[in-house]
C-alpha cells in the first residue's frame, strides 16, 4: 500500500541538534535548544554590542529567522532573514552579506544573531 499525502507525515527536525520534533515549532528548534538559545541571548559576551542590536538579533532568533547552512571547523554559515522579512543574507560570526556587513564599519545584528546561536552550542 502506498502512502498518500494525508497519511504520510514529513518528519520535522530541530535546526540545531537535528532531533525529530514531536510537536510543531514556530522557530524550528526543539525545547532544549530553544532554552539554550534563550540563555545564550543573555550571555555576558554580548555586552560588547549595542543593546538595541542584541534585542533585534534575539527577536529574530525567537521568530526562527536564522537557518544553519554549513558548518566547518572554522566557521558556521547561516541564512538569516533581514528586517523587512523578505531579504535574506548569508552570515557568520566573522562576516555578513548585508549592506552594513559589506561596509564592515561596525558589527551588524545579523552577525550578533550568529554569535548568539554559536554560544548556545
Amino acid at each position: 500500500m502506498r502512502a498518500t499525502k494525508d497519511t504520510a507525515q514529513k518528519e520535522t527536525r530541530c535546526l540545531k541538534c537535528k532531533r525529530i520534533l514531536r510537536n510543531a515549532s514556530p522557530d524550528g528548534l526543539g525545547p532544549k535548544c530553544r532554552a539554550k538559545v534563550r540563555r545564550a541571548g543573555k550571555a555576558p559576551e554580548l555586552a560588547l554590542y549595542k543593546p538595541a542590536q542584541v534585542e533585534k538579533a534575539t527577536e529574530n532568533l525567537r521568530q526562527g529567522g536564522l537557518i544553519p547552512l554549513r558548518k566547518s571547523d572554522k566557521n558556521r554559515v547561516y541564512l538569516i532573514v533581514g528586517s523587512d522579512g523578505t531579504t535574506t543574507y548569508r552570515t557568520a560570526r566573522a562576516a555578513c552579506t548585508c549592506p552594513a556587513g559589506l561596509k564592515a564599519v561596525s558589527v551588524c545584528w545579523h552577525r550578533i544573531a550568529a554569535h548568539v546561536f554559536d554560544l548556545a552550542s
